[in-house]
C-alpha cells in the first residue's frame, strides 16, 4: 500500500499537465495563424552578383488584435538577417575574410487562418532589436478575428513549465500542436526574456507561450549577437543565435506603434 501511494502522484501530475495543455490548445489555437511568404533572395560576393531565387515558406504568427494584426519573429520573415548573424558568428565579417552578403525581399504575404480562409497581408511594422514583425490583412476583415489578449499576461521563473501552441506546416496538414517547455534561465538585463530548455519540441519562432493555468507569457523570437570577428568556427555561430521567449508586455508595447487603419489605408 505504501509503495502504491508513493507511485501514484507523479502519474497524476503528468496527467493533469496534459489535460491543462489540451485545454489551452483548444482555447487559443485559433489565435495562431500560418503566415505564407514569398521571398526573393540573393547571395553575393564582392565583385560578383549572385542569381536571385524565389521561395515560398510558411511561418507561425500569433494574432493579437481582432483586426488580424499578427506578430511573427522578424528573423523568420527575413532570411538575410539570420544569414548575416551566422556569417558573423563564423568570422565572415573579419578583416582577413571574404565578406559574403545576402539580400532578401518579400514579394507576397498571406495570412492563413484556422478555418481555411486566406487574406492578402503586409508587414506594417518591424522591430529589429526585439526581432518582431507585425503583419496585418490589406483589407479589414468583415468580422473580428480570434485574438490573444496580451494584457492578460503573467511572468514565470526558472524551472517553471509552460505550454506553447504552434501551427505546423503544410506537410503536416497545418495541424495545431502543443508542447511543454521548461524555463531554464531568466535574463534580466539589458531586458527581460526567458530561455527555454534544450529539449527538441514542436515549439517554433512566433509561437505563443502560456502558464499552466492559461495566462499568456509571451512569444518566441530569435536573439542574435554579432561576434565581432575572430576565428571562424561553428561554436561561434551556434553561440551567436538563440530562440528566447519575449514577455507579452514587450510585444504589446511595440504593437502600440502600429499605425491605425485610418493612417495605413
Amino acid at each position: 500500500m505504501a509503495v502504491s501511494c508513493f507511485l501514484a502522484p507523479p502519474h497524476t501530475d503528468a496527467q493533469d499537465l496534459a489535460t491543462k495543455g489540451r485545454e489551452i490548445l483548444k482555447k487559443h489555437q485559433s489565435s495562431v495563424a500560418s503566415v505564407q511568404l514569398v521571398v526573393k533572395s540573393k547571395i553575393g560576393l564582392p565583385g560578383f552578383s549572385g542569381d536571385a531565387r524565389e521561395s515560398k515558406q510558411e511561418v507561425t504568427g500569433t494574432i493579437i488584435d481582432p483586426s488580424g494584426l499578427t506578430v511573427v519573429s522578424l528573423a523568420s520573415t527575413d532570411p538575410s538577417g539570420l544569414f548575416q548573424s551566422l556569417i558573423s558568428g563564423l568570422g565572415g565579417e573579419g578583416e582577413d575574410n571574404v565578406k559574403i552578403k545576402m539580400d532578401s525581399e518579400l514579394s507576397d504575404v498571406k495570412l492563413l487562418f484556422h478555418d481555411g480562409a486566406e487574406m492578402p497581408a503586409e508587414i506594417v511594422l518591424r522591430d529589429k532589436d526585439l526581432d518582431l514583425a507585425f503583419v496585418r490583412p490589406k483589407a479589414k476583415p468583415a468580422t473580428p478575428l480570434p485574438a490573444l489578449d496580451l494584457a492578460k499576461s503573467a511572468k514565470v521563473d526558472v524551472l517553471d513549465e509552460i505550454i506553447t501552441v504552434n501551427r505546423l506546416g503544410k506537410v503536416a496538414g497545418r495541424a495545431y500542436a502543443a508542447s511543454v517547455e521548461r524555463i531554464s534561465a531568466v535574463v534580466q538585463k539589458p531586458r527581460l526574456f526567458y530561455v527555454p530548455g534544450s529539449d527538441k519540441t514542436a515549439t517554433g519562432l512566433g509561437c505563443p507561450a502560456f502558464t499552466v493555468d492559461g495566462k499568456v507569457v509571451g512569444v518566441f523570437v530569435m536573439r542574435s549577437l554579432k561576434s565581432g570577428g575572430g576565428e571562424m568556427n561553428m561554436f561561434n555561430a551556434q553561440s551567436s543565435i538563440a530562440a528566447v521567449l519575449l514577455p507579452a508586455d514587450d510585444v504589446k508595447k511595440v504593437a502600440a506603434q502600429v499605425p491605425p487603419w485610418s493612417e495605413a489605408h
